[in-house]
Parts: C-alpha cells; structure tokens; sequence
C-alpha cells in the first residue's frame, strides 16, 4: 500500500475512533468506571498498597487504576495528570510522533502495541463497592455507590457486544493515527478473547498480560508485519504449551501468605527439534523495543519463566528471531535510550531493520517519569 493510501486509511479509523468514543452506547459506563478506577487508586494511594483486591482472586495494580482514572492525559492535560518528573516531558504525543519520524526518515516502519490495562479487558474483576471495606473512602455518597454498582456486570452495547471503558485511550490512539503513526490497539481482539480456552490473558497476581494474552498478542502483531517478510526464508520454531506456578508482582505486594500462588498457562518455544532458548539477533529486521510485557515469561526469574515470552512468540510467528530491546523499567524513554546505546556501540546497528515494534503497558503515557525525546542515531 502506497504511503498516501495508508495515510488516508488510518485517517479514516481515526476519525472514525474518534467519534466512537465520544458517542457509544456505554458513557454512562465509561464515566463510572473511570470514577471507580480513580476512588480505587486514591485509596490504595493514601493507604501505600500497590495491590487493589478485586474479585474471584483479581489483583489490579493501583498506578494502572490511576491512569484509567484521570481521563485525558496529552495536550494541555498532560501537565495536571502526568506522574512525569518535568511537566514539559509529560505529553506523550511530541515524543512518540518525533520518534517516528526519525525512523521513518532511515526507512524503517514503527507499530506502536500499547497493552491494554487488565481492568479494561476485566472490568468485572474490579472489587464491588457494595461490599468492598474501602466502599465509604471510595465511593462517599449513595450516588457514586449506586452509579458503580453498574460495573457489577460487564456492560454490553445494544448487539450484545462487551462495551469499551477505554474512551480517553481511544482518543489518544486516533490522534496518534491522525499523525501517520501506525498503532495496533489489542483491545478489541483482547474483549474478544477475554474467555480464551487457555486461560485468562491477563495474571491475575501479577500486572503483566498472561501466557495466553502474551500469544494472542503475537499473534496480533505477526498478522501486522508478516506480508513485509514474505520472500525471506523462514527458520523452523515449534511451540508447546505448559503450566506453570509464578509468584506474581502484585501477589508478593499483597503479603498474604494464605493466598495460593497463580497457576498460568505459557507457551514454550524452540527451533524445531532442538531444546533451548530462542536467542534474541541484533541482526534481525524486526527490534521489539519496550518495557517488561518484552521480558516476562522470557527472562526467567522475576520475569516469571522463560522461552516463552513475546520475542520467542515472535520468531515462532513470523519464522525469524528478533532484536530485543526491553526494560526492567519504563518502556517510555529508558527503552529508547537503550535503543540509542546499541546504535552508539554498533555503526551498523540500524542496516537492513524494517520495523520496530514497540509494546508498553497503556500505563505508562500517564505513570512513566516523563517522555522525552531520543536521537536513535549517535
């Protein structure tokens, strides 16, 4: 597809998102469920949790509450909402849309994948403020109480279909789009599949997407950039799914003891008919670059196992490794400073990429220390 084509398509979605968000079946919905999510967050705030018990062994991260709390977070927003450390770095559009177009200048495609926050996909989950201990500090007056008690069931659009909660995020995706930027939104398909035969997508103790969701995602993102690699040959992966027991993140913040530790199904890759890890090449067209949704399940240790995270998803999706370029900590700026140190010890490094898929948790446009902007060439 021609650039000018492209261009006039994700126009069209963005317009088109755009105006679903302001004018869908569910605002009712939204503005409650946004209302919950901020009361929730300032209560786990004021007491020092990380942890947010929901339901049926939910745990919710109390900073991604806060994120889906605040609304609108670019623009002349930014500033009020952002935790960024200077207000000039807290809009993350500059920043994303400057970093694009320096990657589109060496010719190289950029797929932005924010990973939807686990309360949108499960909104359900959320504790009910009816019989929540924190319902008086969250909730205050019958009002609030009665219009969050909506929430108790997953709202349904007039075709049956699971409502979306996410309108400030939509938002932002469209404008992002408007701006040439290619952005693969996994709510929809993520809704879709929120009852997978594998299991949940989400952890339920941790605050990373789940074995299964980490799949679909891959899935999601081969479909995006496999017609790029159609006349290359392709190396052999195989994939086998286990189980297995993680201590998950927000499990140990929670420090019950008594709470059984989560069992969570992951799919293990290989080369075919080899054993081993699927090394990550710097030599790869394809740089997954972000936070630790790009670790987990791969780095092993506090990333929870290994040989079965995105980037070995990836090489077994689109039949080659990739480059990795993930961290422990924020996949706003850090990652792209350590995209900047591999170009700076490597003159080469960017010679034959094509794309760089960059995957964050949504959070971060809101929670990260600010989004700044990185050369990515020395």
């Amino acid at each position: 597809m021609k650039r000018l084509e492209y261009f006039l398509v994700i126009l069209v979605i963005a317009v088109s998102q755009v105006l679903a968000a302001a004018t869908n079946g569910a605002p009712e919905f939204a503005r409650a469920f946004q209302a919950q999510c901020a009361a929730l967050a300032q209560a786990a705030e004021a007491q020092g949790a990380m942890t947010v018990p929901g339901r049926d062994g939910w745990l919710f991260l109390a900073s991604e509450l806060r994120h889906l709390g605040v609304g609108p977070f670019w623009g002349a927003s930014a500033a009020k909402v952002s935790r960024a450390l200077k207000p000039d770095r807290a809009d993350p559009l500059p920043a994303i849309a400057d970093f694009h177009d320096q990657l589109t200048a060496m010719g190289v495609e950029l797929l932005v994948v924010p990973v939807p926050p686990k309360a949108i996909i499960y909104p359900d989950g959320l504790p009910s403020p009816e019989r929540s201990r924190l319902r008086e500090a969250c909730f205050g007056g019958r009002r609030k109480v009665a219009q969050a008690g909506l929430l108790d069931k997953v709202p349904r659009d007039p075709t049956g279909r699971s409502s979306r909660l996410d309108t400030a995020l939509q938002t932002f995706y469209g404008q992002l789009r408007l701006k040439g930027i290619h952005v693969l939104d996994l709510t929809s398909v993520f809704m879709k599949n929120r009852s997978n035969p594998e299991g949940a997508l989400y952890c339920r103790q941790d605050s990373h997407w789940s074995g299964t969701g980490c799949v679909l995602a891959a899935t999601e993102i081969g479909m995006e950039l496999l017609a790029t690699f159609n006349d290359r040959p392709k190396q052999a992966f195989t994939g086998q799914w286990d189980t297995v027991e993680i201590s998950g993140d927000l499990w140990q913040a929670l420090g019950d003891p008594k709470l059984p530790k989560e069992q969570v199904r992951i799919r293990r890759v290989s080369r075919a008919g080899q054993r081993g890890a699927v090394e990550p090449s710097s030599k790869s067209p394809v740089i997954l670059l972000g936070d630790s949704h790009g670790l987990v399940f791969h780095g092993g240790d506090d990333m929870l196992a290994r040989d079965a995270g995105l980037s070995d998803q990836l090489a077994l999706e689109l039949g080659i490794p990739v480059d990795l370029v993930a961290v422990r900590g924020s996949g706003a700026t850090p990652s792209r400073i350590n995209l900047l140190r591999r170009a700076q010890k490597d003159p080469n490094y960017w010679a034959g990429k094509k794309w760089v898929v960059w995957c964050f948790s949504a959070r971060e446009f809101t929670e990260s220390d600010g989004w700044r902007k990185v050369p990515i060439k020395p």
